[in-house]
């Protein structure tokens, strides 16, 4: 049995069957079963179908208004509504619905690739980032934030520029220079994209907690689903001024949950090759600018606690730094898998 699995706070998939099956009978009759998801906080929902989906929200019986096709095509029909507790599809909305998946499967133009990645290497120059002092054959050695994050950068680099010759792969930063966090993310945010092509961002940090020596580990971070910002740009949208809050409602939705599978790829990997040297402190959500004012999925890795002693030693070992690149490079790489196959964020379950 066919099902996606899509991390989304608070949804609930609602039997199509308990509606009034016009929108199940039409696309059945098309030779196929959809797939539905309901979010019931803000009363939208998703329809997905061979590759392609379609996001809408709700409104009042034979209110117009438009749904968004693969996060970019903007068509406007009659919208679904709530009538004691079930959600009722116009038949003008599944009219709709049909012919605009039918067109995206027809011309192929809805398959989303990834055609850009950002590599982030924190702090530089005159901004050390975090210092330690490992003792190291009893000797003291001083280890730097901003190198131990270029060299991994600089590595994982080479390795995604190898494996995916057709992305454009770039580096906010590829020596010991000093950037300001507004120019990495404006930096990001200038790359052009096609429709279909889609862009991720991973920062690279090592951690630090100078009162608390014990504090260890690796983790990787996402912005909270709660942060709201302005995806869609309104001098360049072309539709009703009054759905921009709710695309760019969905939008956010969007990032959130890639930003998410992007975080558990990349800590899978980091769990597999890391996982017996440190501990693993999983993942969590805090509004780091960069990942905030970047506007696509985003994510934040900490390689490790600089002021920890025993994180600080393998922090100078360069064969367990190029595992962290290593571990990247297969979790972004999942990513991007599974990103980009038929069906998108699928998975056959049993």
């Amino acid at each position: 049995m066919r099902k996606r699995l899509i991390l989304i706070y608070a949804v609930f998939v609602v039997n199509l069957q308990a509606e009034p099956l016009l929108l199940e009978n039409a696309l059945k009759k098309m030779g196929y079963a959809p797939e539905f998801q309901w979010e019931p906080f803000l009363q939208t929902g998703v329809i997905y179908d061979r590759g392609h989906f379609v996001s809408f929200y709700t409104g009042e019986k034979d209110e117009p208004g438009v749904f968004l096709v693969d996060g970019y095509y903007i068509v406007e029909a009659p919208l679904p509504y709530m009538e004691k507790g079930v959600i009722r599809f116009p038949e003008a909305f599944v009219t709709s619905v049909e012919k605009a998946i039918s067109d995206e499967v027809k011309n192929d133009i809805g398959l989303f690739r990834v055609a850009a990645i950002i590599i982030d290497p924190g702090h530089g120059g005159k901004d050390t980032g975090a210092i330690g002092t490992p003792i190291i054959d009893g000797k003291k050695t001083i280890i730097q934030e901003k190198d131990v994050a270029l060299t991994v950068s600089k590595d994982l680099y080479a390795m995604l520029v190898k494996a995916f010759p057709n992305k454009q792969v770039l580096m906010t930063r590829n020596d010991d220079s000093t950037i300001s966090l507004e120019k990495r993310v404006s930096f990001a945010n200038a790359v052009n994209l096609a429709q279909n092509e889609a862009i991720i961002f991973v920062a690279v940090h090592c951690n630090a907690a100078p009162y608390k020596a014990n504090a260890r580990g690796y983790e990787v971070w996402y912005l909270p689903p709660d942060v709201r910002r302005s995806l869609i740009n309104k001098s360049t949208f072309d539709g009703p001024a009054e759905v921009i809050p709710i695309l760019n409602s969905m939008k956010e939705e969007e990032f959130t949950i890639e930003s998410r599978l992007l975080a558990s790829a990349i800590l899978k990997r980091f769990d597999e090759v890391i996982g017996k040297s440190s501990p693993s402190r999983g993942i969590k959500e805090e509004e780091w600018y960069v990942v905030k004012k970047a506007n696509m999925p985003s994510v934040l890795v900490e390689l490790g606690f600089i002021t920890n002693a025993s994180d600080a030693k393998l922090l100078t070992d360069s064969a367990y730094v190029k595992n962290f690149s290593n571990a990247l490079f297969k979790g972004i790489s999942d990513f991007i898998a599974t990103y980009e196959q038929p069906g998108g964020f699928s998975v056959l379950l049993e």
